[in-house]
């Protein structure tokens, strides 16, 4: 069996449709995508009509969760940006996504099971930079969900890691190798440090899983072009370079 696993796209359709291209080479068994599909200066509604055509098993990502649920009056930024670019039908898709999936004995969420906006794999250190969290939280922030392969994303940091008998898959992002939360009380920085669209695919075979994390190179500069235009300089950077700072 092999397993496709894209998380975090972020509206960047050119670095979603240089994934398809890898991924029709790849010719994997199905393709999981695991949400924050559209929220970012960059292309929503194409990333949205590709999304919506492939049917791959998704689930919702927190910016899923505020561009279809949240007050217009109430979002800003990137998540503003994408509620304007698609219509109700698109915002309905993200609506009836579910918070977690699970085929057989591999489970897929966003962020955490019970919570979509926390990290499962990195905890913030006191220079304001994602590091790997001790095994025990890990396995704490599971909250008892038990798989032999458990897929999330969020962080944006491609990581594979073992906790007692599940492997952990993060694919890192297909479209935004950077970004800057400034949310209280830890603010912080993910910095991918290239900018390549980046995906996973997970094979087993006699009873192990192998994963390999990828990196493909697509029109990047293009990428940072678009959020400079529409006035994002921090997204252009990270989108050109796959670094913050």
């Amino acid at each position: 069996m092999r397993i496709a696993i894209l998380a975090d796209i972020h509206g960047n359709a050119l670095a979603l449709e240089a994934v398809m291209r890898d991924l029709a080479a790849q010719a994997p068994d199905f393709t999981v995508n695991l949400g924050d599909c559209l929220s970012g200066p960059l292309w929503p509604r194409e990333t949205a009509d590709l999304l919506m055509a492939q049917d791959w098993p998704t689930v919702r990502g927190n910016h899923d969760r505020w561009v279809s649920e949240q007050a217009r009056s109430d979002m800003i930024g990137s998540d503003a940006f994408a509620y304007d670019a698609v219509d109700a039908s698109h915002r309905e898709w993200l609506r009836a996504l579910p918070v977690n999936l699970r085929r057989g004995e591999c489970l897929m969420f966003h962020a955490r099971p019970d919570d979509d906006n926390a990290y499962l794999l990195e905890s913030v250190n006191d220079q304001g930079e994602m590091a790997l969290a001790a095994p025990t939280d890990i396995e704490s922030r599971l909250s008892g969900h038990r798989a032999t392969l458990v897929l999330c994303g969020h962080s944006h940091l491609p990581r594979v890691t073992k906790v007692g008998d599940a492997l952990i898959v993060n694919p890192g992002s297909v479209g935004a190798p950077g970004y800057v939360d400034p949310t209280p009380p830890r603010p912080h920085v993910s910095q991918a440090g290239s900018p390549h669209a980046r995906y996973a695919i997970a094979t087993l075979a006699r009873g192990a899983w192998t994963v390999d994390l990828r990196a493909i190179p697509y029109d990047w500069d293009r990428a940072a072009a678009q959020a400079e235009r529409l006035g994002r300089p921090e997204w252009a950077r990270a989108l050109a370079t796959g670094f913050v700072r």
